[in-house]
C-alpha cells in the first residue's frame, strides 16, 4: 500500500508539473519576441522540431503529443507568427492550429503591390501605425531596401502578430521572408537565365504572377518571356501597361493605352521594366529562375483561365481570333 501511494504521488507530481510546464509557465524567446515561420504541409512533430530548433522549446514531444490527443495533427495553419512575449507552450499550439483567437493577423496576396498592402496596414487598428505617414524612400531605407521601388519585395503570406506590435514588425518580416526565400531560389537558379541580379528575378516573378494564377502554366510564360527577351522581342505584357497608368487605368486597356509610353509600357520599351509590379508568390518565383522549355513566343487567353500557347506569329493570329475576337466582337 505504502509503494502504491508513493507512485500515486509520483505520477500525481508528474502531471501537476507537466501542467505547469504546458499550460502555465511561458515558453523562451532567444530575442525580444518569438517568431516563427510555418510553411504549408507542415504537421505537429515538423512544427515543433522548429520550436526546439528556435529555443522556444527544450523538448518537441509534449508538443506533438498534446496536439495529437486533441485532435489537431491536421490542423497546423501556415504562416509567419510573431508572438511579442514568450508564449505557454498551451498558447503556441491554439495559435498554429487556430489562428491567433482575436483574428490578429494581415494577409500579404500574391499579385498585390505595395500601395494596397499600405491599406491592409492601415485597417489593422491592433497595430501601431509607425508607417503610416513615411515616404517609400524612408521605409526602403529603414529596411535596407536598395532597388527602385518597395514594390515586390515583401513575401505573399499570412502574418500572425498581437496587439500593439508596429506595422514596421509586419514589414520587416515580410521583407526577410522574400529575402530568404529569393536567397535559396537564386543559389539554384538555372545557370542559363538572362538574369543579372536576384531583384531582377523578382521582376520576372512578378510578371508570371500577374499573367496567370494557373499553377501548370506559370513556367511555361516564364520561358515566352525569356524566349523573346533572347530574340530581342519586347514582352508586350498587359499587366506592365496597366501598373504604368496607374490611376489613369480605367478598368479597361484600350489601344490608346498601348501607345502611351511609360516606362512600364512593354509595347513601347524593350526588356524587363524597372521594377516589379507585383509581389511574386513563391510558384511564380520558382518558375522565374527554372523556366519551361519550349520555343513558343506567344501566348493569349482562352477566357477559361488558361492559356494558348504559340510558337509563331500566324498560330498566335489564329489563336486571338478564335479566343479573344470571336468572343468579344
Amino acid at each position: 500500500m505504502k509503494r502504491v501511494r508513493i507512485a500515486l504521488l509520483t505520477v500525481s507530481g508528474f502531471l501537476l508539473l507537466w501542467t505547469l510546464e504546458f499550460f502555465i509557465l511561458p515558453s523562451h524567446c532567444p530575442d525580444s519576441t518569438c517568431e516563427l515561420e510555418v510553411d504549408h504541409g507542415l504537421g505537429l512533430r515538423q512544427v515543433a522540431n522548429q520550436l526546439v530548433q528556435k529555443n522556444i522549446l527544450w523538448e518537441p514531444w509534449t508538443f506533438t503529443w498534446v496536439g495529437r490527443v486533441l485532435g489537431r495533427q491536421g490542423q497546423v495553419k501556415a504562416g509567419s507568427y510573431q508572438w511579442s512575449s514568450p508564449p505557454t507552450p498551451w498558447r503556441l499550439l491554439r495559435s498554429l492550429t487556430e489562428g491567433e483567437e482575436n483574428g490578429w493577423e494581415v494577409r500579404i496576396s500574391e499579385g498585390g503591390t505595395f500601395a494596397q498592402l499600405r491599406q491592409v496596414l492601415a485597417a489593422q487598428t491592433s497595430l501601431h501605425q509607425d508607417t503610416a505617414t513615411l515616404s517609400e524612400a524612408r521605409i526602403m531605407a529603414r529596411l535596407g531596401i536598395h532597388a527602385g521601388s518597395l514594390e515586390g519585395w515583401f513575401y505573399p503570406d499570412t502574418y500572425v502578430y498581437s496587439p500593439g506590435d508596429s506595422d514596421w514588425d509586419v514589414l520587416r518580416r515580410a521583407h526577410q521572408a522574400m529575402q530568404r526565400h529569393l536567397d535559396s531560389l537564386w543559389r539554384e537558379r538555372d545557370p542559363s537565365l538572362m538574369l543579372s541580379s536576384p531583384y531582377q528575378a523578382i521582376i520576372m516573378a512578378s510578371l508570371i504572377e500577374k499573367e496567370t494564377a494557373n499553377s501548370g502554366e506559370r513556367s511555361h510564360i516564364a520561358a515566352v518571356f525569356y524566349n523573346r527577351l533572347r530574340l530581342g522581342m519586347r514582352l508586350q505584357t498587359d499587366p506592365t501597361v496597366i501598373y504604368g497608368l496607374g490611376s489613369h487605368y480605367d478598368g479597361h486597356l484600350h489601344r490608346r493605352d498601348l501607345r502611351a509610353d511609360t516606362p512600364y509600357n512593354t509595347y513601347t520599351r524593350s526588356g524587363l521594366p524597372p521594377t516589379p509590379i507585383a509581389f511574386p508568390g513563391l510558384a511564380a518565383l520558382r518558375a522565374a529562375l527554372h523556366p519551361a522549355v519550349t520555343t513558343d513566343l506567344y501566348f493569349v487567353a482562352r477566357g477559361d483561365g488558361t492559356h494558348q500557347f504559340s510558337g509563331n506569329l500566324a498560330d498566335h493570329e489564329r489563336a486571338v481570333t478564335r479566343y479573344q475576337l470571336q468572343r468579344n466582337p
